[in-house]
């Protein structure tokens, strides 16, 4: 299995197939393809072969593929043992004819993927990477292809500019809407949950510790969308320690949305700020 039409990240990438290269026929009417996944993650392999991706510093952990011929799901493979020799690299033999290979690479938790309406929706979201690969499979096709996918979520970073008091244990964030779960034909978010709390615990090492931070994922579309926020810190034992919400804050896909400010204190006022920096693609050659 495997690991937005508003941006370039969600165009076809269609393939020339009349380059004439080595390739391995399986059967008649059936070539080996062998993808090598890219993005803005790294995918190296170490000294004993063992691949691995990672964005951000963090391992994914699945790689769904679904190859579809005329609409119809043809097959399906998933990698979830980042510790394997071929992670991020699956291996598929393809049917003679036109096919839509959808990739999905993530460490998101909890996964459901629903093949009736084309869908994978999260427990909790993390980083997540997706690409339609459109191919036409010919007697001389090339069967090794690096495929780039993209980044189709956004990030939601709360930094906490005072101390963090002995009582807390938790922080607490409620997005008026947020998305748990992507359309993996199309890219686009589905899955809009109202006002569900998403909690943090707090290590007791961050007790005492200015500029602490909560980065929380959720899917989004490329064009820009609005939506209000609560986030508040409580106590082991329930109790609301302070609070704040913050009206109309803008996410887009492969964007940061950071906002800063004291939680805990009467001082000072919440700031916004845009981080693009996931927006800068990292390219390679094959």
């Amino acid at each position: 299995m495997a690991l937005a039409a508003m941006c370039a990240s969600c165009q076809k990438t269609v393939i020339d197939d009349s380059e004439n290269s080595d390739y391995s026929e399986v059967s008649e009417k059936v070539k080996k393809f062998t993808f090598t996944l890219k993005g803005d993650f790294s995918n190296e392999w170490k000294p004993v072969t063992r691949g691995y991706l990672q964005a951000d510093g963090k391992d994914l952990t699945d790689v769904w593929v679904l190859d579809y011929m005329d609409g119809n799901l043809v097959q399906q493979l998933h990698q979830n043992d980042n510790t394997a020799d071929d992670f991020g690299k699956p291996v598929m033999n393809l049917k003679y004819g036109q096919h839509h290979v959808y990739f999905i690479v993530s460490r998101g938790a909890s996964p459901i993927v629903n093949t009736d309406n084309h869908t994978i929706i999260f427990g909790t979201v993390r980083d997540t990477f997706w690409k339609d690969y459109e191919v036409t499979v010919v007697a001389t096709s090339n069967g090794n292809r690096a495929v780039t996918l993209d980044r189709v979520v956004t990030k939601l970073r709360l930094v906490f500019t005072d101390a963090i008091p002995s009582n807390a244990a938790s922080f607490n964030v409620t997005p008026v809407t947020w998305y748990y779960g992507i359309d993996y034909t199309n890219g686009e978010p589905i899955d809009a949950a109202s006002n569900q709390t998403i909690t943090v615990n707090i290590p007791s090492s961050s007790i005492g510790v200015t500029d602490e931070s909560v980065n929380i994922f959720g899917f989004s579309s490329a064009t820009e969308w609005n939506t209000d926020v609560t986030f508040n810190s409580k106590t082991s034992g329930g109790n609301i320690i302070s609070n704040a919400t913050i009206t109309g804050v803008p996410f887009k896909r492969n964007r940061v949305t950071e906002y800063s400010g004291p939680l805990f204190g009467s001082d000072g006022d919440i700031t916004l700020s845009l981080n693009t920096t996931w927006d800068t693609a990292l390219t390679g050659t094959w």
